[in-house]
């Protein structure tokens, strides 16, 4: 079932989504979150910035603002596409979309349904001033994503 969109605006450079579990770490992989995206099929599984589950362990089931933060492994300016974070379910793997702002140590990639990215460049020669707003960006990313809770 839709649940109606937000309408409140907020900082492009966050992303807005509803808290709908907290896995903790097994002997094969870490603590993840899983984040819900308004209007769209994505659970995706990110890890607690800085390690700590507590914080989200409150807020299970309800609606949140933070930042994803994820390591890019090269990132290419594309002519055409949609905006995506690959696969719905799990790890991001890829994600393509708009530049929504460039920062100090990171590309922040508007990817669809005001889910935003900042993509961190590890290709030998990158930075993020290589790019600018508004340019249509594709990459594959690590396995290492993580969610900040900002509200």
């Amino acid at each position: 079932m839709l649940e109606p969109a937000p309408t409140t605006k907020i900082d492009p450079t966050l992303t807005r989504g509803t808290l709908a579990e907290v896995l903790p770490a097994t002997a094969t992989r870490p603590a993840m979150v899983v984040l819900t995206v308004p209007n769209t099929d994505y659970r995706i599984h990110l890890m607690p910035y800085g390690g700590d589950l507590s914080a989200f362990q409150s807020r299970l089931g309800q609606k949140v603002i933070g930042i994803i933060r994820v390591d890019a492994k090269r990132i290419d300016r594309v002519g055409a596409g949609g905006r995506y974070v690959e696969p719905v379910l799990g790890r991001p793997r890829r994600v393509q979309g708009m530049v929504r702002a460039v920062t100090e140590d990171a590309v922040v990639v508007g990817a669809g349904n005001g889910l935003s990215l900042h993509l961190r460049p590890t290709a030998p020669g990158q930075s993020p001033g290589q790019f600018t707003t508004d340019d249509f960006v594709t990459c594959g990313v690590t396995d290492t994503a993580t969610f900040e809770l900002v509200e």
